[in-house]
């Protein structure tokens, strides 16, 4: 079961997504990180088919950081979210789309807000408080559709937690053994 979510709060974006990668019902690894850091205030969570998703990634990741040597200034999260949305509208108008679904979030340091942006293999973007990809998005959206709230329990075997906030990206660790 791939699944990829994500919350933005006061300052702050969390993303969440499973280590798994499988094909079909054969499980091939379980420590596979699906949370990509774009820049020191950007993170990247990604799924869809196993060889697109790291090839879409490094491709963003790798042209992202071009921008920011030539430019001097790494991109804003909205900046980067449509040049994203729009690498994927171009490859499905190739002959070699990428089926890869995207929730980019990130701190604007120059607004100081946190911002989250909901991506499709089909290039539809939108900016939302909170959004989920993949089998566990059904469970998801319809616990945080209703409200966010204090206290969210979930209990998958293996999760990598991301939070992107006005100090930049860092990783937190969860105890799964409650």
């Amino acid at each position: 079961m791939e699944v990829s979510f994500a919350i933005t709060g006061k300052g702050y974006v969390i993303l969440a997504a499973d280590q798994n990668a499988a094909r079909s019902i054969i499980k091939m690894k379980a420590d596979e990180d699906k949370i990509k850091a774009l820049g020191s205030h950007l993170l990247m969570a990604y799924s869809g088919e196993p060889g697109d998703t790291v090839q879409f990634a490094e491709y963003v990741e790798r042209n992202l950081r071009l921008q920011q040597m030539r430019n001097n200034h790494p991109l804003r999260p909205q900046a980067a979210a449509s040049w994203v949305r729009r690498s994927i509208a171009d490859s499905l108008r190739s002959r070699s789309p990428y089926a890869v679904n995207i929730l980019l979030g990130g701190y604007d340091m120059a607004n100081k807000q946190a911002k989250l942006y909901w991506m499709d293999y089909l290039g539809t973007q939108v900016d939302v408080p909170f959004a989920a990809h993949g089998y566990g998005s059904y469970f998801a959206l319809s616990l945080l559709d209703r409200e966010v709230q204090k206290r969210l329990v979930i209990s998958f075997p293996s999760f990598k937690v991301k939070v992107v906030d006005e100090g930049g990206v860092r990783e937190v660790e969860l105890d799964m053994t409650v």
